[in-house]
C-alpha cells in the first residue's frame, strides 16, 4: 500500500509541471503573407482579371491617341499598407465567341506587345508604357508617399507574393511591385502564362557606365542576359532614338517688344493706349525645343555604334519629332494686369487713408463731411435752409480738398490725369474750344450694334464696350499697373467723383451712356451713373423750361398693359397767365435747387381722403357733373376718334410723369419694405397701395384733361384689354357696340375703382413728383463718394474681364488656333454663371483670370513658333500653309511629327536652328557674321559639306537622352526550349542610367 501510494504521488507531481507548459500550435491559421497573398487574389478576382487574356492587335500611335483608364484598391501586408492599381487601354470589345478558339499555349497580351514596333517611344504614357510597351498591367505601391519597400528580403517576398497569387488565379496581366523610392520610379514584375514566364527586371543608376553609353555595350548585356545556347544568334531588332535639344534661341526669334510707357503721353498708339488692353508676353514663353531623330527598324550588323565610331547621323534619320518645353508661367502683360487689378478687391483702405489725408476739417469748427450732406439738410436749423444746402457744403469741401493736396503730392502726373479725363469726357474738349456746352452725342445716339461680342457685357453684367463704365475701368486697371497703383487709382477715382458732381451742378449730360432707364442687365455702378444721367436730364427739362416734347421718345414701361399709348413728360406744355399760376401754385419750370427743391403740391393726405370718400359718396355720375365744368389741363393730343362715353366730347392723351427710373438696388430695398408689410389684409392694402402712385398719378392727368370722364374711359385708354365691346340690337332693333369693364376691374374694393375715386383733377405739372431727381442725384454722388478701392474694383471686374475676353478674341482671330477658341467659350460660360450674381467668391475670380491668362499664353507660344521658324517670311504658299499647320499642331499635342524628317521644310529650319545656336556656343566673335535664317534656309548640300561650310563645328550639340529598344525572339533556358520574347530598353541621359529588362523563359521544358 505504502508503494503504491508513493508511486501515485510520484505520478501527480510530474503531471504538474505538464500541464503549465502544454500548449498546442495550429499550423492551418493564415499568416500574415498568406492574407495579404489572399487579398491580392482577391482584388484581381474583383476585377475580373483571371484567365486567359485576349485583344485585337494595337494601331499604329494608339498608346498616345488613345484613352487610358486606371482603377485602384487598397490592401494590407500586416499594418504596412499598399496601394493596388489597375492600369489599361480603353479598346473595343474583343470577339468573345471567337475565345473559346484561342489556342490554350497561345502567348498572353503583354508578350506579344514586347515585340510590337508600332508604339515605341509614347510622347504621354506611364512610365512602364513607355519601357516596356505594355497595354495594361497592375502595380503594387506603398500606399503613403514617404513609404518605401528598401531591402533586398522585403522585395523578394513580395516578388514571391505576386508569382503565387498569379498562379493561383491564372492572370496574364502583369504585376509589379515598386520598390525603393518613389521618385527613382523603380519596379519589379511578373507575368505567368500557360507553361510560360516574363520577368520584368530593372536597373537604376545615377552615373553612367562609359561602357555602356553606346550600343555596342548594351548589346553584350542584353546578349549575356538573355544567355541563350543557340550558336549563331538570331540577329537582334533594334529601336534608336536620339534627343537634341535646343535652348540658345536667337533675339530676333522673339517678336514681342517691351511696352513704351513714355508713348503713352505722346499720343502714340502702342501697348498703353487708353482703352486697350495691352497683350502678349514679355519673355519668351518656349524655353526649349526637343528634336528626337529616331531609327525605328534596324538589324544588328547594319549600323555602327561603339566609343570611336558612330554611323547615327540626326540628318540621315528616317523619322523626326519635335515637341515643345514652355516656359513654367511666363509674365505676360494682360495676365498681369487683370491679377494686379484683382489684388485691388482685398484692399481694405478707403480713398482718404490712402491719399494720406484726413477728412475735411476747419479749426474751431465741427467736421462737414459729404456724407453727412443729406443728413444735414433735414436736421432743424435757426439759419436759412439754403447755406445748408448740399451744393454749399460740397463746394466748401472741395476748396479744403485743395487746400490740403499739394501738386508734388497727387499721385497721378497732371498730363496724364487730362489725358485720362479727355479720353473719358471727350464733350470736355469741345467745351474748351467752344466755350459752351456741347451735348454729347458720341455712342448716345448710336444704335448698339447686334454683334456676339458686343452683347456679352448682358451675360458678364459688366457694360457696353462703348460705354463709360467700361472705358473707366480700362483706364483704373493701367493706372493700376503703371501709374502709381492703388494710391493713382484713388486719386483718378477722387477725380471722376468730382467730375460727376460738376456735371450735375452744371447740368452737362454724362457721355458714353444709353438713354432712359438704368439698364438692370449691367454692373450696379454703371446703372448708378445711368441714374445721374437720368436726374441731370430731368433737371435740364425743369430748368430749360421745355415748351415741346419729342414724340419719337417712347415710354419708360409700366405694369399695366401693352394696350396703353402713353406719352410722359417732365414739362407743363400749356401758357398760363401769372394770375393762374399764383392761384393753383408754381408750375414744373419753378422748381429749382433753392429751398423749393423738395416742392411736393398737395401733400395733405387728409385732404386726399376727404375728397375721396366724398366722391365716393356721390358717385360716377355726380363727380363726372361736377368735373365736366372743370377747365381742361395738361392736354397732350386727342386719341384717335374716341370720345367720352358720357359727354360724348373728344378724348385727349394727358401729359404724364414719367415712373421713377430704379437702380437694382433700390429695386431690392423696395422688395424688402413690402416683403416686410407682411400678409395681412391691412398690409395687402398698403402694399398695393405704394404700388400705384404711379396709376394714381395718370388718373389724376387723365381727369385733369378730361373733364367729366368716368373710370371706363380711363380704361380705354391706359389698359385696353379691360374694357370688352360687344355688339347687341337695341331696342330699335339697331346693332350698336356696347361696353363694359373686365371682370378683374368690377372686383370688390378694386385698386384701380379705389384710386379713381381718390383721384383728383390735377394736371402733371402740379402734382408730387413721382421721382426727385434732386433727392436721386445727391444719393448716386454720396454713393459714389464713398466707395472704397476694393468697392470699386469689385463694381469693375466684370468690365475688365469683359475687355480681357474681347482682346482675347480679337488677337485668336490673327492666330485661329482650335484651343483658344475653346477656352474662350469656356471662359464665357464660366465667367456668366460666376458674375450674374453680387459677390462672387475669390476663388471662382482667380479661375476666369488663370484660363484668360492661359489662352494668352497659348497665343504668345504660336506667335513665339511663328517667328522662329519664319513663317511670315516664306514665299510659297503651299510650305507657308505646311508651316503653319506644324506650328499649330506643336501646340495642340504632345509631340509632332516632322514630314520629310530633316529634308522636309519644317525639318530644314530646324536645322538652321540647331546650327546657329551651335556656331552662337563655339564662339561669340562669330555672331556678328552668322549667316541670316534665310539664306541658310536656300542653302544646301550633304552633311560633310555642311560640316565643312561651318568649320570643325558640329550641325547638333551632343544628344541629351539616348534612347535604345533591343528585341529578339529565342529560346530560354534551353535550346529545345519553346522560343519567347526578349526585349530590353535603355534611357542614358546625363546624370541617370535606366535598362528595363522583360526576360521570357519556358517553364514546361527547361
Amino acid at each position: 500500500m505504502r508503494a503504491t501510494a508513493q508511486w501515485l504521488h510520484k505520478m501527480a507531481a510530474d503531471s504538474e509541471p505538464e500541464s503549465e507548459v502544454f500548449e498546442i500550435t495550429d499550423f492551418t491559421t493564415a499568416s500574415e503573407w498568406e492574407r495579404f497573398i489572399s487579398k491580392v487574389e482577391e482584388v484581381l478576382n474583383d476585377w475580373k482579371l483571371i484567365g486567359v487574356s485576349s485583344g485585337k492587335p494595337l494601331e499604329k500611335g494608339v498608346y498616345t491617341t488613345g484613352i487610358w483608364e486606371e482603377k485602384s484598391d487598397e490592401i494590407s501586408f500586416a499594418d504596412f499598407r499598399f496601394s493596388i492599381t489597375h492600369h489599361y487601354l480603353v479598346q473595343e470589345a474583343s470577339y468573345k465567341d471567337g475565345k473559346e478558339e484561342l489556342v490554350e499555349d497561345a502567348l498572353p497580351l503583354s508578350m506579344q506587345d514586347l515585340l510590337c514596333m508600332d508604339n515605341d517611344f509614347p510622347p504621354r504614357a506611364h512610365c512602364l508604357v513607355r519601357w516596356y510597351g505594355l497595354r495594361e498591367f497592375v502595380v503594387i505601391a506603398p500606399a503613403a508617399n514617404n513609404d518605401a519597400v528598401l531591402s533586398e528580403s522585403k522585395c523578394n517576398l513580395l516578388l514571391s507574393s505576386v508569382s503565387i497569387a498569379l498562379g493561383n488565379t491564372g492572370c496574364q496581366v502583369p504585376l509589379f511591385v515598386q520598390i525603393h523610392h518613389k521618385w527613382r520610379r523603380m519596379y519589379v514584375g511578373e507575368c505567368q502564362g500557360h507553361g510560360v514566364r516574363t520577368d520584368f527586371e530593372m536597373v537604376h543608376l545615377r552615373k553612367v557606365p562609359n561602357q555602356y553609353t553606346h550600343l555596342s555595350g548594351l548589346l553584350d548585356i542584353f546578349k549575356s542576359k538573355i544567355g541563350c545556347p543557340l550558336t549563331p544568334l538570331p540577329p537582334v531588332s533594334i529601336a534608336i532614338r536620339l534627343t537634341y535639344v535646343l535652348q540658345d534661341w536667337q533675339q530676333y526669334f522673339w517678336p514681342q517688344q517691351p511696352p513704351d510707357i513714355d508713348a503713352l503721353i505722346g499720343g502714340e498708339v502702342g501697348g498703353l493706349e487708353f482703352g486697350k488692353l495691352p497683350f502678349g508676353a514679355c519673355e519668351d514663353p518656349i524655353s526649349e525645343l526637343h528634336l528626337a531623330a529616331t531609327w525605328p527598324h534596324l538589324t544588328e550588323g547594319i549600323i555602327v555604334d561603339n566609343d570611336v565610331y558612330s554611323d547615327l547621323d540626326p540628318i540621315q534619320a528616317p523619322q523626326w519629332s519635335v515637341r515643345i518645353r514652355k516656359a513654367d508661367n511666363p509674365q505676360c502683360l494682360l495676365g498681369d494686369f487683370l491679377t494686379e487689378f484683382f489684388k485691388l478687391c482685398r484692399r481694405k483702405e478707403s480713398t482718404d487713408e490712402i491719399l494720406g489725408r484726413s477728412t475735411f476739417e476747419e479749426d474751431g469748427k465741427e467736421v462737414a463731411d459729404i456724407t453727412h450732406a443729406l443728413s444735414k439738410l433735414t436736421e432743424p436749423a435757426p439759419v436759412p435752409i439754403h447755406k445748408l444746402s448740399v451744393t454749399n457744403m460740397v463746394h466748401s469741401a472741395k476748396k479744403k480738398i485743395r487746400k490740403h493736396r499739394g501738386v508734388d503730392d497727387s499721385p497721378l502726373n497732371i498730363e496724364v490725369l487730362n489725358t485720362i479725363m479727355l479720353f473719358l469726357f471727350p464733350d470736355a474738349a469741345d467745351k474748351l474750344t467752344n466755350g459752351s456746352e456741347a451735348r454729347p452725342s458720341t455712342s448716345r445716339n448710336n444704335p448698339p450694334p447686334e454683334s456676339e461680342e458686343y452683347n456679352l457685357y448682358s451675360q458678364f453684367k459688366s457694360a457696353p464696350s462703348d460705354s463709360l463704365t467700361y472705358k473707366l475701368a480700362l483706364c483704373l486697371c493701367m493706372i493700376n499697373f503703371y501709374h502709381g497703383g492703388v494710391k493713382g487709382v484713388a486719386h483718378l477715382w477722387q477725380e471722376f467723383v468730382v467730375e460727376m458732381r460738376r456735371r450735375w451742378e452744371k447740368n452737362y449730360l454724362i457721355p458714353g451712356l444709353a438713354n432712359g432707364s438704368p439698364d438692370l442687365r449691367c454692373c450696379l455702378l454703371h446703372q448708378k451713373l445711368q441714374m445721374l444721367n437720368c436726374c441731370i436730364e430731368r433737371k435740364q427739362a425743369r430748368d430749360e423750361g421745355k415748351k415741346t416734347y419729342t414724340s419719337d421718345r417712347s415710354p419708360s414701361g409700366s405694369s399695366c398693359d401693352t394696350g396703353k399709348a402713353v406719352v410722359r413728360s417732365g414739362g407743363d406744355y400749356q401758357k398760363e397767365t401769372e394770375k393762374e399760376r399764383g392761384e393753383v401754385g408754381k408750375s414744373w419750370e419753378s422748381w429749382s435747387d433753392s429751398e423749393e427743391e423738395f416742392f411736393e403740391c398737395l401733400s395733405d393726405t387728409e385732404e386726399l381722403k376727404g375728397n375721396g370718400q366724398e366722391n365716393g359718396k356721390k358717385g360716377t355720375k355726380e363727380g363726372s357733373k361736377e368735373s365736366a365744368n372743370l377747365k381742361p389741363e395738361g392736354r397732350l393730343h386727342p386719341h384717335g376718334k374716341l370720345t367720352l362715353l358720357h359727354p360724348g366730347e373728344p378724348l385727349y392723351i394727358p401729359v404724364t410723369q414719367e415712373p421713377a427710373p430704379m437702380t437694382e438696388d433700390l429695386l431690392e430695398e423696395q422688395s424688402e419694405v413690402l416683403a416686410k408689410l407682411g400678409t395681412s389684409a391691412e398690409g395687402a392694402h398698403l402694399r398695393a397701395r405704394m404700388q400705384s402712385a404711379c396709376l394714381l398719378s395718370d388718373m389724376e392727368s387723365f381727369k385733369a384733361a378730361n373733364p367729366g370722364c368716368c373710370l371706363e374711359d380711363f380704361v380705354r385708354w391706359y389698359s385696353p384689354r379691360d374694357y370688352i365691346e360687344e355688339e347687341v340690337v337695341d331696342e330699335e332693333g339697331n346693332r350698336v357696340l356696347k361696353g363694359e369693364l373686365s371682370a378683374r376691374m368690377k372686383i370688390p374694393s378694386n385698386m384701380w375703382v379705389e384710386a379713381w375715386e381718390t383721384a383728383k383733377p390735377v394736371p402733371a405739372r402740379r402734382q408730387r413728383r413721382l421721382f426727385d431727381d434732386t433727392r436721386e442725384a445727391e444719393k448716386v454722388l454720396h454713393y459714389l463718394a464713398v466707395q472704397k478701392p476694393a468697392d470699386l474694383a469689385r463694381h469693375l471686374l466684370p468690365c475688365v474681364i469683359h475687355a480681357a475676353v474681347l482682346k482675347v478674341k480679337e488677337e485668336e482671330t490673327l492666330e485661329d488656333i482650335a484651343s483658344v477658341k475653346k477656352i474662350i467659350k469656356q471662359i464665357i460660360s464660366h465667367s456668366s454663371k460666376v458674375l450674374r450674381f453680387p459677390n462672387p467668391e475669390d476663388k471662382k475670380l482667380e479661375e476666369i483670370i488663370a484660363q484668360i491668362m492661359s489662352a494668352e499664353a497659348i497665343i504668345a507660344r504660336a506667335r513665339s513658333l511663328k517667328a522662329k521658324f519664319g513663317i511670315e517670311k516664306c514665299d510659297q504658299e503651299e510650305e507657308k500653309e505646311d508651316l503653319e499647320r506644324f506650328v499649330n499642331c506643336l501646340l495642340e499635342q504632345p509631340e509632332v511629327s516632322v514630314i520629310g524628317a530633316g529634308r522636309g521644310p519644317a525639318g530644314s529650319i530646324i536645322h538652321k536652328l540647331f546650327v546657329n545656336a551651335q556656331r552662337m556656343t563655339e564662339s561669340s566673335d562669330e555672331v556678328a557674321t552668322m549667316t541670316s535664317l534665310d539664306e541658310e534656309l536656300k542653302r544646301s548640300g550633304s552633311s560633310d559639306e555642311r560640316r565643312l561650310n561651318l568649320g570643325a563645328v558640329a550641325d547638333f550639340p551632343p544628344p541629351a537622352g539616348r534612347e535604345l529598344i533591343l528585341r529578339i525572339t529565342v529560346p530560354r533556358p534551353a535550346p529545345y526550349s519553346k522560343p519567347l520574347p526578349q526585349r530590353m530598353y535603355s534611357v542614358i541621359t546625363k546624370e541617370d542610367f535606366r535598362l528595363a529588362g522583360a526576360f521570357s523563359a519556358d517553364t514546361t521544358f527547361f
